[in-house]
């Protein structure tokens, strides 16, 4: 019977006859003698990544990403299953999970969530012709911040990455069974904003469908300061601006970060307590704008930027400080081109 080994996606039709036992020896042989290989992941992609904005472009190809950051590779033949690749990849999702637990990753993913992330849960088990609904959760990333979708992809070993149609967008999606637990745990306990409610709805559907006992967190009180949530909110929903005016006989220097949200979202639940609680910690306050549009918003402004230090030392009035300042101003928002 003739037999095809697999190793890491790419077939080698040798040709020849094994019998079975032999297929178990050949199996088990190559999985013992290459576990330095089978431990190895893919760590080198885009660990620390510095493109340029046009370079990133090029990637655009890349239009769907699907557990792009395996731990493992499993050899097996055609018509034989090696049981163990299951078990060993069970071991290492379940102390993935407690280590990201642990992390602040995941104080810095929530925050990533709540700012640009959705929480979709079904209303019912099956549709009205039968088909299993399943819950979904997704985080939207901009076309430049590929790199950033790929790191978060990769630290949570799992999802699928997305290029959306018509959009500037990547989609990292979440909608494995493993992968909702996964970031369940991860956000739950540290959410700050109305998303809770979309958390909680999502626990009550696993809790009553899948007969898990899953509790439900409050939200989290803990200082802004204390762990990265805020950093990770800032990344997916706020702004850093500098503005550097050089013409006239005084140049004019100014730094801000805003963050705007709408002041309902679209379940109906108010932003001011969560932006409240930010603009106290940044020493600013929250503002009503846009009052006469049809989706009014809250909005953050703070002066307190990493330019603010050549500021306090009075940099920003030398020659090489505003070709500093000019620098930082080049590579912040759209321009970004280092993730680390």
């Amino acid at each position: 019977m003739d037999k095809s080994l697999r190793v890491i996606g790419i077939e080698n039709n040798f040709g020849l006859k094994f019998p079975h036992y032999f297929s178990i020896f050949l199996t088990v042989w190559l999985f013992v003698d290459e576990i330095s290989f089978i431990w190895m992941s893919c760590e080198p992609l885009y660990e620390n990544i510095s493109q340029s904005a046009g370079n990133l472009l090029s990637l655009n190809f890349l239009e769907n990403l699907r557990d792009y950051t395996p731990k493992y590779f499993c050899c097996s033949l055609v018509l034989f299953t090696f049981p163990l690749c299951t078990t060993l990849r069970s071991i290492h999702t379940n102390n993935h999970s407690q280590n990201l637990n642990k992390s602040l990753f995941s104080y810095y993913f929530t925050g990533l969530l709540e700012g640009d992330g959705t929480i979709v849960t079904p209303k019912t088990l099956r549709s009205p012709k039968g088909k299993l609904n399943y819950p979904a959760i997704q985080i939207v990333f901009h076309l430049k911040d590929l790199p950033l979708a790929l790191l978060v992809q990769k630290e949570l070993g799992l999802g699928s990455l997305s290029r959306k149609k018509g959009v500037d967008a990547y989609i990292l999606t979440i909608n494995s069974y493993e992968g909702i637990l996964l970031v369940i745990s991860l956000i739950n306990g540290n959410m700050r904003t109305p998303k809770i409610h979309s958390l909680n709805t999502l626990i009550d559907f696993l809790n009553k469908t899948k007969g898990t006992s899953i509790e439900k967190h409050p939200v989290s009180t803990e200082s802004l300061d204390s762990n990265p949530w805020l950093s990770g909110f800032i990344e997916a929903d706020a702004s850093f601006q500098v503005r550097t005016t050089l013409s006239g006989k005084y140049p004019k220097f100014e730094c801000k970060l805003e963050i705007s949200q709408r002041r309902e979202d679209h379940k109906g639940y108010d932003n001011s307590d969560f932006l409240s609680y930010i603009a106290e910690f940044l020493d600013t306050e929250v503002k009503k704008i846009r009052s006469d549009k049809p989706k009014p918003e809250y909005r953050v402004r703070t002066t307190n930027l990493k330019v603010v230090d050549m500021f306090e030392r009075k940099e920003h009035n030398t020659n090489e400080g505003k070709e500093k300042i000019v620098k930082i101003k080049s590579g912040m928002n759209n321009f970004r081109t280092n993730f680390t």
